[in-house]
Order: structure tokens, then C-alpha cells, then sequence
């Protein structure tokens, strides 16, 4: 075939059968990209159906999980902020009431005290506090907060809780020390008030442990006249203790060997085991008898 030779000046043109083949050609290639191209969506949807969706879903449970235990912290949080501020009001509470509950023992304490300085109101008396105790349970020996500048002095007499205590066997300007009824080396010449019969009261810290009473002697009872429940009070014969003052009631009485004198046990009218203010007698017994 012999070349095609153009004259110059003449128009490049392309045979119209190469045009529709190159047209059909790319109407293939179009279709084939058309037909691709739905296959790959429908393979992504598919996919997406199976791995994309769940996996979505996933997230949305997970998020929505995560964001409810958030709100629930933020909850829990402001409960126990709730809490602790409640239970700083209960502590308060408790304190006042405590507070008050002390406050009205102690009230009790000096309507006792009061009701029984009316009792005793012919001596001259000043209150004081036991501030020490050889014992925590039973007090047999303890130091009050007043001394000789109260115008306090050895061997005047503490009563208490509606009876004799004990008493002052050393002093301080702002102390003494009180030796009670039940210690061991105490003896008080006493009387039943019913019948004026003297007796001897001993002090037993032992039988006060055991029992809870202390003893007495030498009763002179010829009448058979003392009975369980008699008041003993302190006689007028003592050369420590002043007259009148109750020391306990008969607990048990027996007549001795001799079958001249009786003894036995003596209840305290004073509770040792509970003691926290007393009152103090500013009168001494040999005072009390020149007047």
C-alpha cells in the first residue's frame, strides 16, 4: 500500500469507521466500569452488613456501657459526698447529745447534792471534785479539787449521794485527799437511829468487793430490837465523825458467841462505785462540840 501523502493545507481526518470503533470501544469500557463498579458496591454493602454495622453497633453499646457508668460514678460520687455530709451531721448530733446527756447527769448529780445539803443544812458545807482515784472501780481512797484555800482541813468529814463518804486525811492549797468508809483501817462509832444503840462500823474494802457491804460490831441489842433495814447513822460518841450523818442500813445481823453483843454487814448508803462530786463539811467534829 502506497502511503497516504497530504497536501499541504489539507485537514487531518479520521476515517469514520476508526471513530466507531474507538466509540464502541469505550462504550464497552464504560459498561464494564458500570457493571464493576455495581459489583463492588453490592460487595461493600455486603460487607458493610457483616463487619461494618456490627462493628458500629458494637461501638454503641460500648459508648452508650461506658457513658452510664460515668453518669452512675457521677452519682455514686454525689452520694457519698451526701453521705459524708450526713455523717458529719450524725457526729455533730451525737456530740450535743452526749453533751446534753452529761449536762443532765451532772444536774442530777447536784439536785443530789443539793437535796442533801438541805438534808444536812445545819453544817456548813462546800462542793468539790474527785479529780484522781486509787481505784477505778471502787473508791476507797481519791484527791477532790479543793484544799486549804476552800478553807479545807484534815479530818473533815465528806458526805455524798445521800451518805457518809469519808473523811480528809491530807490537804493541799487546791487538794485533798479523801479516805472513805470502806477502806480497811476506818472505824466509825455509830448508832441505829432507831433505837439509839451504838455499834461499831468497820471498814472491809474485801467484803465492799465481794459483796458490796461493809461490817459492823459490838450492838448492844438486849431488846432484840434491831431488824434488817435499820438506818445506822454516825453517834455523837465518835471523835472524828459528826453526829447524824447516814452511814448505810442493816444488811445482816447475827448474835455473837457471847450472846452479849450482835454483828453483821452494813449496806453503804453511798454508792462507791459511782462517785464524781461530794460535799465537804467545813466544820471539825471538836469545833462542832465546843459550840
Amino acid at each position: 500500500m502506497s502511503p497516504v501523502i497530504r497536501k499541504k493545507g489539507e485537514k487531518f481526518t479520521i476515517p469514520s469507521k476508526y471513530l466507531l470503533f474507538a466509540l464502541s470501544a469505550f462504550c464497552c469500557l464504560l459498561l464494564i466500569l458500570s457493571i464493576f463498579t455495581s459489583i463492588f458496591d453490592t460487595a461493600l454493602s455486603y460487607v458493610a452488613g457483616y463487619v461494618v454495622i456490627p462493628f458500629q453497633k458494637g461501638i454503641t453499646v460500648v459508648g452508650t456501657y461506658l457513658t452510664d457508668r460515668a453518669d452512675l460514678f457521677a452519682d455514686m460520687q454525689e452520694l457519698i459526698a451526701q453521705n459524708e455530709s450526713l455523717q458529719e451531721q450524725v457526729d455533730e448530733l451525737t456530740v450535743e447529745n452526749n453533751r446534753l446527756q452529761q449536762d443532765k447527769y451532772e444536774l442530777n448529780e447536784l439536785r443530789k447534792l443539793f437535796d442533801l445539803g438541805e438534808e444536812y443544812e445545819s453544817y456548813t458545807k462546800t462542793g468539790a471534785r474527785i479529780v484522781s482515784s486509787e481505784s477505778t472501780n471502787w473508791y476507797y481512797s481519791f484527791v477532790i479539787d479543793k484544799g486549804t484555800d476552800d478553807g479545807l482541813a484534815v479530818n473533815m468529814n465528806v458526805i455524798a449521794d445521800g451518805g457518809l463518804v469519808g473523811i480528809i486525811t491530807k490537804v493541799g492549797p487546791n487538794w485533798a485527799r479523801v479516805t472513805s468508809i470502806i477502806s480497811d483501817d476506818v472505824y466509825i462509832m455509830s448508832q441505829l437511829l432507831s433505837t439509839q444503840d451504838n455499834l461499831l462500823v468497820e471498814g472491809d474494802l474485801s467484803l465492799i468487793q465481794s459483796d458490796g457491804v461493809i461490817s459492823f460490831s459490838d450492838l448492844l441489842d438486849t431488846t432484840d430490837s434491831a431488824v434488817v433495814g435499820d438506818k445506822v447513822v454516825t453517834s455523837n460518841i465518835s471523835d472524828k465523825f459528826l453526829p447524824g450523818l447516814v452511814v448505810g442500813y442493816i444488811q445482816s445481823i447475827e448474835t455473837d458467841a457471847n450472846n452479849m453483843t450482835k454483828s453483821g454487814t452494813i449496806l453503804p448508803a453511798v454508792d462507791f462505785n459511782h462517785l464524781e462530786e461530794v460535799l465537804v463539811i467545813l466544820e471539825l467534829k471538836e469545833t462542832y462540840e465546843e459550840e
